[in-house]
């Protein structure tokens, strides 16, 4: 069978994003990241250890082609040496290593971080792809054809009823696809995408998969993820209690306004609105959800901008947790900007792209270490925060004054 990723391009936008801002600003990085499932499989992954190294030999012969490398610098906010630096990119097999642990499946990406980085957005589409040729079929697609048809009629019932009512939303419902990490295949993602243009044309904005933005004329998608404000607690120079400062200056640097969404649970919300200071909040278009209760975070979101003298009205959320479209999205857009008037937009992933009758893996790749020192997701919500020292873990909490025991996923 052909490989499973056919094109370097078959990435998401803030996986270049923060590449060409490391090239930039610290190309001496070294970095670790480790494979990890959330959730018990149906059957164990270990099974799947030849086949992921047959596909990682096959993806590290890959190289940016002409036509991709014009797409990218199509974007604004791609600068002619990271171009050239893609032209010449290739990944490197010696930086990663498939191994099994019992029934475990381990993948460690270890080496230059401009290097590594970019692994875990072919490594996780890989692996769940794989797991889901294992479990399929004749009625699986099919079945989730009808179900996202399904999904899709009960959400326009729901924003067509808003529409008529007497205090119509101000703001429109923007959805966005983040289904690339954890899809059913790349087929499937791209069939996904064709029917929410053709069915939701007002609504649907884009997505962060640039393969398929490129081949479907979609606008591209995405700024910054958790790893880039990590690893700003291992830099060189750095402390730890100003490293959330730090990450969000040098992002500013890099772009100068382009890509102003920030991230907000890498050490939780209420430690990064402490550092999230006007100026910054001035500078930054607005904050992405990714953790915990969505509408008490938007109201402690709200609360800080108030207090800096901002109306929070004029900054947009971005809602990106787990979220179906027919319902938890819309129920936040009917909470925030139907009866509040607020700018909101909505990344959706799995429950798009993988809504799979045999369920789909809750699978990560996540940054464990840079420059030799460990790093950590503390995130808002139980089971997603990631760190493997749980000594670093601790003084991570202390010298951000976050409380509770930690809970490494």
């Amino acid at each position: 069978m052909p490989a499973l990723v056919q094109s370097l391009l078959e990435t998401d936008l803030y996986k270049l994003t923060m590449q060409q801002a490391m090239l930039h600003q610290m190309p001496a990085n070294t970095a670790r990241y480790v494979f990890a499932c959330r959730n018990t499989p149906a059957f164990p992954l270990a099974q799947l250890a030849d086949e992921v190294n047959a596909e990682l030999d096959a993806l590290c012969t890959l190289r940016f082609t002409k036509e991709e490398l014009a797409f990218v610098r199509a974007l604004r906010f791609m600068k002619p040496d990271y171009i050239e630096f893609l032209r010449l990119f290739q990944l490197n097999r010696d930086f990663i290593q498939v191994r099994t642990e019992g029934e475990r499946l381990v993948i460690e990406a270890e080496g230059p971080q401009l290097h590594v980085m970019p692994f875990e957005l072919y490594v996780l589409p890989i692996v769940q792809a794989l797991y889901q040729r294992r479990l399929s079929t004749p009625d699986t697609l099919p079945e989730m054809r009808r179900r996202l048809h399904a999904m899709i009629d009960r959400a326009q019932e729901r924003l067509a009823a808003m529409a008529r009512s007497p205090r119509p939303p101000s703001h429109p419902f923007s959805l966005f696809d983040f289904g690339l990490r954890r899809r059913y295949s790349g087929a499937w993602q791209q069939e996904v995408l064709q029917t929410l243009a053709e069915r939701l044309p007002e609504q649907f904005k884009g997505t962060s998969n640039l393969h398929l933005a490129r081949q479907l004329g979609l606008t591209p998608i995405g700024t910054m993820a958790h790893e880039w404000l990590q690893t700003f607690q291992a830099m060189p120079g750095v402390q730890l209690r100003q490293s959330l400062v730090a990450a969000l200056e040098a992002w500013v640097r890099e772009y100068r306004g382009d890509l102003g969404i920030a991230l907000t649970d890498v050490v939780t919300t209420p430690a990064f609105l402490r550092d999230f200071d006007l100026y910054f909040a001035k500078l930054f278009d607005g904050l992405r959800h990714d953790s915990g209760d969505p509408l008490a975070w938007a109201a402690e979101v709200d609360a800080h901008y108030r207090r800096l003298g901002i109306d929070p009205r004029t900054k947009r959320k971005v809602f990106s947790d787990g979220l179906r479209l027919d319902t938890t999205a819309l129920d936040i857009y009917e909470a925030l900007c139907w009866r509040d008037d607020q700018v909101v937009g909505f990344g959706i992933g799995t429950a798009l792209t993988n809504d799979s009758p045999h369920g789909a893996l809750n699978i990560v790749m996540k940054l464990l270490s840079c420059n030799g020192l460990p790093t950590a997701k503390l995130s808002d919500a139980e089971g997603k925060t990631v760190c493997e020292d749980a000594r670093f873990l601790r003084y991570l909490r202390h010298t951000f004054g976050v409380d509770g025991e930690p809970t490494p996923a």
